[in-house]
């Protein structure tokens, strides 16, 4: 109707609403959209403008460096292609995907994202490390210097607890790198079984040194993976598993209120699996495996300093069963606070994280889960409670003055860069609405 072939028309917003008003016919009406969205190109445009100017700040950025050679970290993208996808088959063996020239094109001018916080890894292997600290700084450094006068990305220091040589590192990044936040694993490498240095966040010998180095350093947000383990986890992961679980995060969290830890993934566990059985449990018992271990820890053990991040759990759930991505946002509400939620999208891993952004503009947890429940609303895509996950919370967090940043954000060069691709009625040309795979499979 619109002149398009299906690829192209799938790479505009008047695509994207089609595809949302799909899921809805599949999983019912979670998500806010119209048909006249998806026939009127016009009413799509009018529809995206409304939230332009919204600020989002990814704080789960990943890509890798131009000499990167690991090609098993596509598998994440063949996974998608075999369970939701078909059509990705053959076409996620291209490293480009997920290195710095892409990154950029999809965090910064394919999508809404003001400001990504670019993250790393730390792998048993170092030929799998994404990026080196010093290399995660200077990316960071590089993209701002480009921007102009805006702050576009900030830069984690990845910190290795029991690895050789790991605190003299830890000072190098508090004296060099000045990293706006930590990140680290408690399982160590998160890719093996074998993974040789898994670790509790409440080893008061341990990392208790570190802890009083990062106050010290005014660098108070540790972001922590946990969670994201397959379903045999017991078996499969036998005597490691516990450290990707929420077991040591309350003593921690009690004896340093000065830190913020934020919790990557809201420690989900499930992970490279269809969320259709997690929901089922959910729906029996309203619980979610760790996540909801992890959003009862200030009610039970009276801190506040515990938040949940968004990435992966949301990416793997948002269109694959959206009622679950329902569920699990409304379960880290209602335990942790809204104002403890933030956002995250483990992009470029996952394409562009637009999809992300407009399914959770859209989202809406459905009335009879908020009334068994007891949840409360998301309201509208620019409304309150959407407006501090996308951005406000991190914003606090990392001491961003919107009053000062944010009309630099919107002259700076990655804007008038999108401006003038809007003006020239070529933004579609540039977006691309790009997921890898993320397309729930027919079962019927």
């Amino acid at each position: 109707r619109q002149g398009l072939d299906r690829r192209r028309f799938l790479q505009t917003a008047s695509g994207m609403a089609a595809a949302f008003l799909a899921m809805n016919k599949v999983f019912g009406n979670l998500f806010d959209v119209s048909e006249a969205e998806a026939a009127n190109p016009d009413v799509a445009a009018a529809r995206a403008d409304a939230s332009r100017g919204q600020f989002i700040m990814d704080v789960q950025t990943h890509f890798v460096h131009d000499q990167y050679t690991q090609k098993g970290i596509l598998g994440l993208a063949v996974f998608a292609s075999q369970h939701w996808n078909p059509a990705l088959a053959g076409k996620t063996d291209d490293l480009y995907i997920y290195k710095f020239e892409n990154y950029v094109r999809q965090i910064f001018l394919n999508s809404d994202t003001s400001i990504s916080l670019l993250s790393g890894a730390p792998f048993d292997d170092h030929s799998w490390e994404f990026l080196q600290n010093d290399q995660i700084r200077e990316a960071a450094n590089m993209v701002n210097r480009v921007g102009g006068e805006s702050t576009r990305m900030l830069a984690h220091s990845l910190v290795t607890p029991g690895q050789p040589g790991w605190m003299d590192k830890v000072d190098y990044a508090i004296d060099k790198l000045h990293p706006d936040s930590w990140k680290l694993y408690t399982i160590g490498d998160p890719l093996t079984a074998k993974t040789k240095y898994p670790w509790r966040l409440d080893d008061e010998k341990l990392v208790y040194p570190f802890y009083e180095k990062a106050v010290k350093a005014g660098i108070r947000t540790l972001c922590i993976h946990k969670g994201l383990m397959p379903r045999d986890y017991e078996e499969s992961w036998s005597g490691v598993w516990k450290y990707n679980t929420p077991w040591d995060i309350a003593k921690a969290a009690k004896d340093w209120p000065q830190l913020n830890f934020v919790f990557y993934h809201g420690c989900l566990r499930a992970f490279q699996e269809l969320p259709d059985q997690v929901l089922a449990e959910f729906e029996k018992t309203g619980n979610i495996q760790w996540a909801s271990d992890l959003a009862r820890i200030p009610s039970e053990h009276g801190v506040s300093n515990v938040y949940a991040e968004m990435g992966t759990s949301f990416a793997n759930s948002c269109t694959a069963n959206p009622r679950f991505a329902a569920a699990l946002l409304g379960t880290w509400i209602k335990g942790l606070g809204v104002d403890h939620v933030v956002w995250g999208t483990d992009s470029v891993l996952y394409g562009s994280p637009q999809w992300q952004i407009e399914a959770l503009r859209r989202l809406e947890i459905p009335e009879d889960m908020q009334q068994k429940h007891g949840f409360a609303p998301l309201g509208g895509p620019t409304g309150a409670v959407k407006n501090q996950i996308f951005g406000l919370n991190s914003a606090r967090l990392y001491n961003v003055n919107l009053r000062a940043s944010y009309p630099r954000l919107t002259a700076d060069k990655f804007a008038q860069l999108k401006e003038e691709y809007r003006l020239a009625g070529n933004l579609n040309d540039l977006r691309d609405n790009h997921a890898h795979g993320f397309i729930a499979k027919r079962t019927a």
